[in-house]
């Protein structure tokens, strides 16, 4: 298994609450229906405020491959972008592998 962990970071003036409710709203079910393994969504409180942190479990780097073609060419995640996007100032990820004795696997 690998966990990739998704951070974006929002433009001012807007703040988690509007990036939530658009995601709920329009992203959040297209995106569960293809990606499959949600794990996690946050929001900072402390430290760099105004980031989104998602965390998705994959069976495999060529299953997340797969995942995220399938996601990027679904239509109505291309719209979903095109209002999200306006909200993000930057992105950034990371692919984690679990240690042996971590709960998440």
């Amino acid at each position: 298994m690998i966990v990739e962990e998704r951070s974006y970071t929002l433009r001012m003036p807007y703040g988690p609450q509007d990036y939530l409710a658009l995601y709920e709203a329009e992203g959040l079910e297209v995106q569960r229906a293809i990606l499959g393994r949600m794990l996690g969504y946050f929001h900072t409180e402390v430290g760099p405020l105004n980031t989104m942190v998602h965390l998705w479990g994959y069976d495999s780097f060529e299953d997340r491959m797969t995942r995220r073609a399938a996601l990027g060419a679904d239509p109505a995640w291309q719209r979903y972008l095109a209002r999200i996007r306006p909200l993000i100032e930057s992105m950034s990820n990371r692919l984690l592998i679990p240690a042996s004795f971590s709960p998440i696997r």
